[in-house]
């Protein structure tokens, strides 16, 4: 008989469940995984708009063998291109630990991941998240849950508020005390994640009292989080309306968490411009997410980054291509016959740089230009802002430029989520197929992967850093190499749109 793996943590003993992984090569390697372990109580009743309170402990042992509860209560998006179940429950703050080694004492790197959705979706039950690979490669994998949507950012005068970001600290915290029991040594933690886990990342990088929580960053296409408490409180109050609410905490907890969710588009303003106002629209739904507020989030990620906060953490961090290009190609009747060029121009981009970009786009139109300016202004204009400010900082940087196009049907270029399978070196599964088509090359996953493994374990990559050269690291068709200068434009882009 199998001898199932335990361990004991602060709030008692877990018991997981053993599993088997075939890498790409035909080799196995045996792995433990632990599901759902809480690691704060359930936000509900009172606790609901607080900070996470402590979990209460249990006696005996407790089976780990299921994915727990998720903020998330339904998808956003069908089909969603990195499938996240929605698991309903209360206990909705939990980790997932994936260990080669579940016993104190191996001393092995860390790797924490946070989800993305835009900070109202999500789910780290995702099959893209087991961290099979990275077991292989003896790393221990920790995916953390957080509040998404108005439970976790809406904002109230009369409330706890950044509720998400301080269940990302708890969650942190509970690794700092308890991932030494599943091999792990809290002194090598590397906290990544991809578009609003990435935002989330860059979040916790700029937060002075995170610092002792981790030693590096995977930032994954990160947005920049760092909306006003102007911004919040007026996206939040219009959902407030939407559902038939006061904006104060006695009648919000009077709402149903789905209520919030069907609500949730009443977080962005209203727009005087269709068509370039789509990419505004875009960009106003981290309003509903981590704001500045002088308490938790001291600072705007960029001024933080300016000031020297996190110089001492390693980073990598970089966006697709083609992040958002598809999602304005339903655009096309009220584009109509504009020409891509006047179009980037409406939404504010330089007549110089408009010219390139619809010249770029070609026989692909209008909405693909205008899907492109959606990319810049939301991904790559902030991985071409951060690092120079890194690099001024003397911090250790790299950044890279994924670039190599996706093979699925329906889904354009290389385009947002794309790049997530390679770097997790997942390739060659239905639950990844959807997203980059078969026969994606394995070496290019081998690159990708070899990458995050490099900074998880040692902290550096064997690449050139990013300075004032702007040093990238490119992914694509030739797999993998060094260009001397990324994100030019892009960082005349953001100088131009948003200094």
């Amino acid at each position: 008989m199998t001898i199932l793996p335990e361990t004991r943590i602060d709030s008692g003993r877990v018991r997981g469940l053993w599993r088997l992984h075939r890498s790409a090569d035909g080799s196995f390697s045996r792995h433990a995984i632990f599901l759902g372990i809480p690691f704060a109580a359930p936000p509900v009743g009172e606790a609901r708009f607080d900070a996470p309170r402590a979990v209460a402990p249990w006696s005996g042992v407790r089976d780990c063998f299921l994915f727990g509860s998720t903020s998330q209560l339904r998808s956003p998006w069908d089909p969603p291109r990195i499938p996240e179940p929605s698991i309903w429950g209360p206990s909705v703050l939990n980790v997932n630990v994936t260990t080669p080694e579940p016993a104190a004492g191996a001393g092995l790197p860390v790797l924490v991941w946070i989800h993305g959705g835009g900070f109202i979706a999500g789910s780290p039950a995702s099959p893209w998240y087991g961290g099979q690979s990275f077991a292989r490669d003896g790393v221990v994998t920790v995916t953390i849950s957080y509040r998404v949507g108005f439970e976790g950012f809406g904002w109230m005068a009369d409330a706890v508020n950044n509720r998400g970001v301080l269940d990302w600290l708890a969650a942190l915290e509970w690794v700092q005390r308890n991932v030494e029991a599943f091999g792990g040594d809290p002194a090598r933690v590397t906290i990544a994640g991809q578009s609003a886990g990435a935002a989330a990342a860059m979040r916790l990088l700029s937060m002075p009292s995170a610092q002792h929580l981790f030693h590096s960053v995977l930032a994954i296409s990160p947005p920049d989080a760092s909306a006003t408490v102007a911004e919040g409180r007026a996206a939040s109050a219009r959902i407030a309306a939407a559902v038939g609410a006061s904006p104060d905490r006695a009648s919000l907890e009077a709402v149903d968490g789905l209520a919030f969710f069907e609500a949730r588009g009443a977080a962005l303003a209203p727009v005087d411009d269709l068509l370039t106002g789509f990419v505004v629209r875009e960009a106003q739904c981290l309003a509903l997410g981590p704001l500045v507020d002088g308490d938790v989030c001291e600072d705007s990620v960029s001024d933080a980054l300016a000031a020297g906060v996190g110089a001492d953490k390693p980073l990598l961090m970089g966006a697709c291509a083609h992040e958002f290009n598809d999602l304005t190609a339903g655009l096309s009747d009220l584009i109509g016959t504009t020409p891509a060029g006047a179009l980037l121009e409406r939404a504010g981009v330089p007549a110089d740089l408009a010219a390139e970009m619809a010249e770029e786009a070609g026989v692909k139109g209008a909405a693909w230009a205008l899907g492109q300016g959606m990319t810049n202004a939301i991904f790559r204009q902030t991985v071409a802002h951060w690092a120079p400010l890194r690099a001024a900082s003397g911090a250790r940087s790299w950044v890279y430029d994924f670039r190599w196009e996706s093979r699925a049907p329906g889904v354009a270029g290389a385009a947002h989520c794309v790049d997530v399978p390679f770097g997790m070196d997942i390739l060659g599964f239905a639950a990844t197929d959807a997203a980059v088509g078969p026969n994606a090359p394995q070496s290019l996953a081998d690159a990708v992967h070899g990458d995050w493994l490099a900074l998880v374990c040692d902290g550096v990559v064997d690449a050139p850093r990013c300075g004032e050269g702007r040093e990238t690291i490119a992914y694509g068709a030739d797999a993998r190499r060094s260009i001397g200068t990324g994100y030019e434009r892009e960082a005349l882009l953001w100088e131009a749109t948003r200094a």
